[in-house]
């Protein structure tokens, strides 16, 4: 990262190792963070033509995610900034996806209400500033991406569910069954998706065949349905007129249409974080160190990972 810009951003993918298991196993994922981490920062260098040396502060993940994956990669961070006598950041992995549809704009971060949507989070955030943040409401049981990859599961899907669900809805009818919109008159901004996921799984016996098209369509537009409204309602509520919408699922062909939609009959501004940010990434983590960095704020060394970390205190 040099004056705003990205110059090298890599992501060694776990998909294929964890499709074996049908979700992540935190051991096999730490196991190859270990393994991939020398040849992943290399690689990163090449890309920005430069050398340690030349950088100006290490950053890493703090929290939350997983301890043993969390502890490799600020142990990392931490070496390298005491080899070559540079600062270290600690950074929320939720900042991160906060604020990666910020980046590349000439604005930079300005107020809005951030919709995160993700396999472990779901959360309605409003960003006052840089660094002040106010959590709305977040999911009471499971995350979207969570119910998107239990449900693929429960229809014989390849992991993860949520790319194939997206796929597969294309083709189908989303009116075809009526799945509930958990929580959507709660009258408050937190998300409920247990239920949806229970009410698919008792449909299934009940099915002749499996119109599989059909039932992704169905399923996907009630999760969309929820979190489209709930982000109206939000930015409503708060006067905001920005909706930064990110996370892994914010790829979701279905919910980036609605949202797209609902924002121009609300007169909303969209801003989405690019594809390639929206999945957990160093990019985003590089882009919050820098902006903290630029305002002179480090980490101590001491500073430990969290797993429970949260945004807002």
């Amino acid at each position: 990262m040099r004056g705003g810009e990205l110059l090298a951003s890599e992501v060694a993918s776990q998909i294929a190792i964890h499709a074996e298991y049908g979700g992540v196993v935190p051991e096999v994922a730490s196991r190859n963070h270990l393994r991939v981490l020398r040849p992943v920062i290399a690689k990163a260098l090449t890309d920005a033509g430069l050398t340690l040396d030349q950088i100006d502060a290490f950053a890493a993940t703090s929290g939350p995610g997983l301890a043993t994956s969390l502890m490799i990669g600020a142990s990392a961070a931490k070496g390298l900034a005491v080899g070559f006598g540079k600062p270290y950041l600690a950074i929320n992995h939720m900042e991160g996806h906060l604020l990666s549809p910020f980046f590349g704009t000439a604005e930079g971060v300005r107020p809005a209400v951030g919709l995160i949507v993700s396999g472990g989070h779901t959360m309605l955030v409003e960003i006052e500033e840089f660094g002040r943040y106010r959590l709305l409401g977040q999911t009471l049981d499971d995350a979207a991406g969570e119910a998107f990859d239990k449900v693929g599961k429960l229809l014989g899907l390849p992991y993860p569910g949520g790319p194939n669900i997206d796929r597969l809805a294309k083709e189908g009818n989303r009116t075809r069954f009526d799945f509930p919109r958990s929580m959507l008159d709660s009258g408050d901004f937190t998300f409920s998706f247990s239920g949806l996921k229970t009410s698919v799984r008792y449909l299934l016996p009940k099915l002749t065949n499996l119109p599989l098209p059909d039932l992704c369509a169905s399923f996907q537009e009630a999760v969309v349905d929820v979190l489209v409204e709930k982000t109206m309602r939000a930015a409503r509520a708060r006067r905001q007129r920005v909706v930064a919408l990110s996370g892994g699922v914010s790829c979701n062909s279905r919910l980036r249409e609605k949202m797209r939609a609902a924002c121009a009959t609300n007169r909303l501004e969209l801003l989405v974080a690019n594809p390639a940010l929206c999945t957990d990434n160093a990019g985003m983590i590089g882009y919050v160190a820098a902006l903290k960095f630029a305002r002179g704020e480090t980490s101590p060394l001491t500073s430990d990972i969290d797993p429970n970390l949260r945004l807002v205190a």
